[in-house]
């Protein structure tokens, strides 16, 4: 087990890590990357502070990265093949690049990160099989190397509500890139408990299996970017700011704050020109809605056909022609697909409330529908007429709005894969 909580040092996308910093070391900054337009990963991401002073870039290399890791649920565990590949060729660009010489030398390594992705999320122990595919308990690492008593930490945040446990190691360096850690102490903080709980691991006993070590093979040069491998072969992927688009998936798969990234991450393009489009041509999984349907809403306030006519579960494909197709399964077996044409209301665009780069109104027009139940396939009457309106889009995420207010997620997917 010892050794597993060696293998979870690594954070989590979306959250503040959730202890003090040292006395000694400054917190990082609160720099909240700016969101770009039309195929983010062809060029640099670039974030500003809240203040609009200071700036953080990420490099072309670094954002393919990161755009190959956006929507990967689980921190790896339910990536496609195609999803890994993806990502083992951006993480094996930019460890060819080096990126900060000797980085545990540096003290851009030092600090609080988090979580994005592990190769090998379900390998190691319990504790790291357990926490770490788990996308609603949020995994931090604190690293200290340059104070009287190097240390690293892992932290697996239960939530605000609940508390935490952080499991602590003494740290050496070696070569200017190996971290040499042996844990010694761990401890659970509860909310509603005035004291600690100790983890009941005694690392004292079990020698070399509280030992290991994490090899740095990349550091950006903002500091912003870790890319290390383990002991045991695994390859982690963190980071100590997030862009929006990563806090947001990360709020979707926590339950909570999902509306405040939303708000956030429109308000970032509010600057710049209206009615500028990107396509929404593709196929769309539907993330999130701020109004959740269930089966039992089916069967008392709203319809299967209505639902699958509205958009509001299930699969969204829509065509370069203008053809839309929604599908949902409600049930093993069974699937309701509703068909129809949306177009840009170019008129309703110029008066919407928001200046959004990314901003237009569509009508929609479904006009049928099927229930397909294995290879038998029945028509269903299926008519509805709606506006939708395009709060963002780029080439992974889309955030619309309907208009009855209710709030939409989709990603786009791959083809290799549908959720």
């Amino acid at each position: 087990m010892a050794a597993g909580a060696a293998m979870l040092g690594l954070p989590l996308p979306s959250s503040r890590c959730p202890t003090s910093f040292p006395p000694s070391t400054s917190r990082p900054r609160n720099l909240f990357p700016k969101p770009h337009r039309r195929r983010p990963s062809l060029r640099p991401i670039s974030s500003s502070l809240l203040e609009g002073e200071q700036q953080l870039s990420f490099t072309e290399p670094e954002a393919v990265l990161l755009e190959a890791l956006l929507g990967i649920q689980g921190r790896g565990r339910a990536a496609s093949p195609q999803q890994l590949q993806d990502v083992e060729r951006a993480v094996q660009t930019l460890e060819s690049l080096q990126g900060v010489p000797e980085p545990t030398s540096s003290s851009l390594i030092e600090g609080c990160w988090q979580l994005i992705f592990t190769t090998r999320p379900g390998t190691a122990s319990l504790i790291q099989r357990t926490f770490v595919g788990v996308d609603f308990f949020k995994i931090f690492q604190e690293v200290y190397l340059r104070t009287d008593d190097p240390r690293v930490s892992n932290i697996v945040k239960f939530s605000d509500a609940i508390g935490e446990l952080k499991v602590e190691a003494a740290a050496t360096t070696k070569d200017g890139r190996r971290i040499l850690f042996q844990f010694d102490r761990a401890a659970f903080s509860f909310k509603f408990l005035p004291f600690k709980v100790p983890y009941p691991v005694p690392f004292r006993l079990l020698g070399d299996e509280a030992k290991g070590w994490l090899d740095t093979t990349y550091l950006s040069h903002n500091g912003n970017i870790r890319i290390s491998r383990g002991s045991k072969g695994t390859t982690f992927v963190l980071q100590k700011e997030t862009e929006p688009r990563q806090r947001l998936l990360s709020a979707i798969s926590s339950g909570t704050g999902v509306t405040e990234v939303i708000n956030e991450l429109v308000s970032l393009n509010q600057k710049e020109a209206i009615c500028e489009s990107e396509t929404i041509e593709g196929e769309w999984q539907l993330l999130w809605a701020s109004q959740v349907y269930s089966r039992m809403d089916a069967m008392k306030n709203e319809s299967w056909s209505s639902i699958a006519a509205n958009g509001l579960k299930g699969l969204q494909i829509v065509t370069a022609d203008g053809r839309l197709e929604n599908l949902v399964d409600p049930f093993p077996g069974f699937k309701i697909s509703a068909n129809g044409n949306l177009t840009k209301n170019l008129f309703a665009c110029s008066n919407q409330p928001y200046r959004i780069s990314n901003s237009s109104m569509y009508i929609v027009m479904m006009n049928d529908g099927a229930l397909s139940v294995g290879t038998l396939k029945f028509p269903l009457d299926i008519k509805s007429e709606f506006h939708m309106e395009s709060l963002y889009v780029d080439s992974k995420v889309r955030i619309t709005r309907s208009n009855k207010g209710i709030l939409l997620v989709h990603l786009r997917l791959d083809r290799s894969r549908r959720i």
